[in-house]
């Protein structure tokens, strides 16, 4: 059975393929959790995040671009925009406890993106949550 990090690793996999111009990624979004065994309760809670996340997509890039220092949104990494976008989202917008999103969102970065990715996140999210 799949875990929330991995239904969460899933989310960013589907918001990278969003943003690199994939919209249509939606109609495959059943079908790609399915290949990655995220099912049932987890399958319901990536779905949530995903369609959550696109639906409030222009309030989370707002978000993101006020926390930023010295950079453009259009700057940051795919990855990390995907990881940041799908934590803010969750931050922001459901009732999860903050700090285990920031925690995850870290790991995902640690993980998925590039070395000074964690730190990045970290500050980012931590400004946000402090706002």
């Amino acid at each position: 059975m799949a875990t929330r990090s991995q239904a969460r690793e899933s989310v960013v996999g589907l918001l990278y393929a969003y943003d690199l111009g994939n919209e249509n990624i939606a109609k495959f979004a059943d079908d790609i959790l399915e290949d990655k065994k995220i099912r049932h309760k987890q399958k319901e809670f990536a779905t949530t995040l995903f369609k959550g996340t696109i639906e409030n997509l222009e309030a989370v890039d707002k978000n993101i671009t006020e926390h930023l220092k010295q950079r453009e949104i259009n700057d940051v990494g795919a990855v990390e925009k995907a990881i940041l976008r799908l934590s803010i989202y969750e931050i922001c917008f459901t009732p999860l406890d903050k700090p285990i999103v920031i925690n995850e969102a870290i790991e995902l970065a640690k993980r998925l993106a590039s070395d000074n990715a964690p730190r990045f996140i970290n500050g980012v999210l931590d400004s946000i949550q402090k706002s």
